[in-house]
């Protein structure tokens, strides 16, 4: 019998009826915790990744506190990528930034590829399960390889993409050497949080929001579909803004697709192949009171319904339509996870 044979988030991945409405919230274990800045007082967010003591803990925090079904492991899209030996740090107030960028096939061959343990990551995951219980999952996620791309050529964060959409077709043969080059990293980062033990994993594209159908289908789907088809577990997708790429995300090959607070779940329902939904709760939500929460998740639960009914979906995670925003007041998620498990 598995670890999570009792776990709602589990038997709603896989199309089953969940002993209640399963939630829980990307960000959920960071700057809105108290609990947290103290824990990571002093100490920089790469850091904190590989202290498997500390990102335990910051795992474990919103689990402790919100009643939340499920946690996501304490990690960055670009640890893979520094356990690599790829020189990047988190700057505060900008994100990660690259000590030298990659925008040549020269650099693309230089660009180092994980092939060993990490065992700082395998501890800290064998420490979060010892606290889980049967119905709690643990989510482990990787960054999907448009989005490291991007950082890696950009140098950092980008408003535009621009430099990364030049390099995708002025030079295609480079674009898709780097996409090849990123996914044993990504895909061996993401077999070691398996073999440590994860229930479920989430794959994130922050900025293919930026992309148009024609060209993520082209110079990203297939290599988002290679990462996902080796994993045996329950998979997530999801997406920044990707309401338009939705058909073509869910061809990558997840059980669940993530939807944003952009797209109704009904109308997502109707554009995806997947079976399962995740979303979709606007995170500026947990700002305006429990009455409009509760309002919020009845309007979900009924779109949801509507996509039930149709036939189009057999299941629904709860989550925001993104991540928790940095100044959210800790009660106030505690709060809208209790409404959601009472009304969705």
């Amino acid at each position: 019998m598995s670890r999570t044979h009792r776990a709602p988030l589990i038997d709603a991945a896989l199309g089953r009826t969940p002993s209640r409405p399963p939630v829980w919230f990307m960000r959920q274990a960071g700057r809105s915790l108290p609990e947290y800045r103290a824990a990571r007082e002093g100490i920089s967010m790469l850091d904190s990744c590989f202290m498997p003591e500390l990102l335990a803990e910051i795992t474990l925090q919103p689990v402790r506190r919100h009643d939340v079904d499920a946690a996501i492991l304490f990690s960055d899209i670009v640890v893979p990528l520094k356990s690599a030996g790829v020189k990047v740090d988190i700057v505060p107030g900008r994100g990660p930034v690259m000590e030298q960028a990659v925008r040549s096939r020269g650099d693309v061959g230089k660009l180092p590829v994980l092939e060993t343990d990490v065992p700082e990551v395998t501890e800290g995951i064998a420490r979060i399960l010892a606290e889980l219980t049967d119905t709690q999952a643990l989510i482990g996620f990787v960054g999907a390889p448009f989005t490291l791309a991007s950082y890696l050529i950009e140098g950092g964060p980008s408003k535009n993409h621009e430099r990364t959409k030049a390099l995708m077709h002025a030079e295609p043969e480079t674009w898709h050497m780097l996409m090849r080059r990123l996914v044993p990293t990504i895909t061996h980062f993401l077999q070691v949080q398996v073999d440590a033990g994860i229930d479920a994993m989430q794959l994130f594209d922050s900025w293919a929001g930026y992309l148009n159908e024609r060209d993520y289908r082209e110079f990203v789907l297939p290599y988002s579909r290679q990462i996902l088809a080796g994993v045996e577990i329950p998979r997530i997708h999801f997406g920044v803004g990707t309401g338009e790429l939705l058909p073509a995300m869910s061809e990558a090959g997840s059980e669940v697709m993530g939807v944003d607070y952009r797209v109704p779940m009904d109308a997502a329902a109707e554009r995806v192949s997947a079976r399962v939904l995740q979303g979709n709760l606007d995170p500026a939500m947990l700002f305006a009171g429990d009455d409009a929460v509760r309002q919020a998740v009845r309007t979900i639960r009924g779109e949801v319904d509507r996509a039930r009914e149709r036939g189009d979906i057999d299941g629904h995670i709860w989550n925001l339509g993104h991540g928790v925003l940095p100044t959210t007041d800790a009660e106030a998620i505690t709060r809208a996870v209790s409404i959601i498990h009472e009304e969705g």
